[in-house]
């Protein structure tokens, strides 16, 4: 009896901790609730504020932190350097580095802070990222798309500083004349760009009627056909078999297709609401 007497106090303090604990996942679950309303609404600001108060109340909550996350990024404007903007882009990250911290498979936060690199042209760290969302999501074809992007924005700014420098007006064909200056560029770039076209490839795999897709595949035949040993070898990149030529075609083709599909389906839905008169 004296045993229960003493552990009675010890339960009471127990029940009183767990009560509390409950209550404040409780208060938690109604400001992220309060937060949603507010995010569905554009009022992000607002919603911060509830996220951030859910997150205060339950730190292991992390559909609340998630929230808080995207909140802050959907207040960053790519490309504005001001402070206000780059506090906004940290608090973004930070929230979803916590998460992932808590997650790291959480394919969702390691998306977002990829596609945080990505607008601020940080391509290092967004391929990093990028390259992460990849493993976790080996169907994601945003990451391979991306990928392949951010390859083609790194090769690009050495492709026109060399037709620049080489005198070369925007149509001149190519080859590059320069021999030395194709072989460093082939060394440099060649295995970059045959990864990001595997990477388009794969994208293309995932979602066949991927314009975007097509549209890199054939920027980056027809620039790395400048880099070829003769003007057979560069014909054959822009004209050849799934050439340059060939996927511009194919882009054009897709863009069409799905216009003509929207029409059709537009135009259905006209002639059945003027049936239902």
């Amino acid at each position: 009896m004296k045993l229960i007497g003493k552990s009675a106090p010890v339960l009471a303090i127990v029940l009183l901790a767990l009560s509390g604990a409950n209550c404040s996942k409780l208060q938690s679950r109604d400001q992220l609730n309060k937060g949603v309303a507010n995010f569905r609404n554009a009022q992000y600001s607002e919603a911060v504020e509830n996220f951030k108060t859910a997150v205060d109340l339950d730190p292991s909550y992390i559909t609340a932190r998630q929230y808080l996350a995207v909140a802050y990024f959907q207040q960053y404007v790519p490309g504005a350097e001001t402070p206000e903007n780059r506090q906004i882009w940290q608090a973004a990250y930070d929230q979803f580095q916590k998460v992932v911290d808590q997650d790291p498979k959480n394919a969702l936060a390691v998306g977002y802070i990829a596609s945080l690199y990505f607008n601020r042209k940080d391509w290092t760290n967004a391929q990093r990222w990028y390259e992460k969302l990849a493993a976790i999501e080996p169907n994601n074809k945003e990451a391979y798309y991306n990928l392949a992007v951010i390859t083609y924005w790194e090769w690009y700014r050495e492709y026109d500083n060399t037709r620049m420098s080489l005198k070369m007006k925007q149509d001149d064909p190519g080859p590059f004349k320069d021999k030395k200056v194709r072989e460093d560029l082939t060394a440099r770039f060649g295995p970059m760009i045959d990864v990001a076209l595997k990477n388009l490839d794969k994208c293309l795999q995932i979602d066949p009627e991927n314009e975007d897709a097509m549209t890199y595949k054939n920027l980056l035949i027809r620039e790395r056909a400048d880099l070829a040993d003769n003007q057979e070898g560069y014909k054959e990149q822009i004209e050849g078999k799934e050439g340059a030529n060939y996927w511009l075609d194919k882009a054009l083709a897709t863009i069409k297709i799905k216009a003509d599909r929207k029409a059709k389906k537009t135009g259905g839905g006209i002639v059945a609401d003027q049936g239902s008169n």
